[in-house]
């Protein structure tokens, strides 16, 4: 709406003429004010989500599952992996026909493997070795895929047995450890183990974990304790 006004000048006698508010004619309705706003919220909204999506995706960046058919038994285990770019760990969940379910963490920014079946209240611990930083990159260099599904093929498949053995006296308190395994072992006992080349005939195998990589590599590491 323009806004007009008589004006006179005092002393004069000219007549009053109409003069129009240059201003006025530029001025928006609130209603149109309102809705500029409302829209501009709108997207703010959408640029912060879209911009915690985004974290949220580089932060893991891709998922993939493994189902396989371990050898001795030719029951169907399913493995779902979770790499983590943004922080250098590659996170496995093992899970057996029996629905008994085991983690295994590579934490490649501080050298360590570790491993914490579901059914027990202890985390085991191993420095990194070449081959798993060699095996562990490749992964975090694979593509941006976000899931994947690999079947293995049991006659096609390089398999390998890994034996460590729980060195006594080495607990360790969950608290010291850093992000992701302080989370994984913090309600569980933490022992370091330490590769050997089997139990012998004296020791029994305590338990094993069944890996399989992309590679088409599956290794069976089997723990046992060490003796005093």
């Amino acid at each position: 709406m323009v806004r007009c006004w008589k004006h006179s000048e005092a002393g004069l006698e000219e007549p009053q003429r109409m003069q129009c508010d240059p201003t006025s004619s530029s001025r928006v309705p609130h209603k149109v004010l309102g809705l500029s706003l409302a829209v501009m919220l709108l997207i703010v909204i959408i640029a912060l989500g879209v911009t915690a999506h985004l974290g949220l995706q580089h932060k893991t960046q891709s998922s993939l599952q493994v189902f396989r058919i371990p050898d001795h038994t030719g029951d169907l285990i399913s493995q779902s992996t979770v790499i983590d770019k943004n922080n250098n760990v590659v996170t496995y969940s093992v899970t057996s026909h029996v629905n008994h379910s085991s983690t295994v963490i590579f934490d490649l920014r501080h050298g360590l493997v570790c491993y914490k079946p579901d059914n027990q209240d202890s985390c085991f611990l191993r420095r990194m070795e070449s081959w798993d930083y060699e095996n562990m990159h490749s992964q975090l260099n694979e593509s941006e895929q976000q899931v994947r599904q690999v079947w293995v093929v049991g006659n096609q498949t390089e398999k390998h047995t890994e034996f460590l053995g729980v060195m006594p006296g080495s607990r360790v308190e969950a608290l010291s450890l850093q992000e992701p395994l302080q989370s994984l072992c913090q309600q569980a006992s933490v022992y370091w183990t330490r590769r050997t080349d089997g139990p012998g005939k004296q020791r029994l195998i305590y338990f094993c974990i069944d890996i399989c990589f992309p590679s088409n590599i599956c290794v069976s590491v089997c723990f046992y304790y060490l003796p005093e």
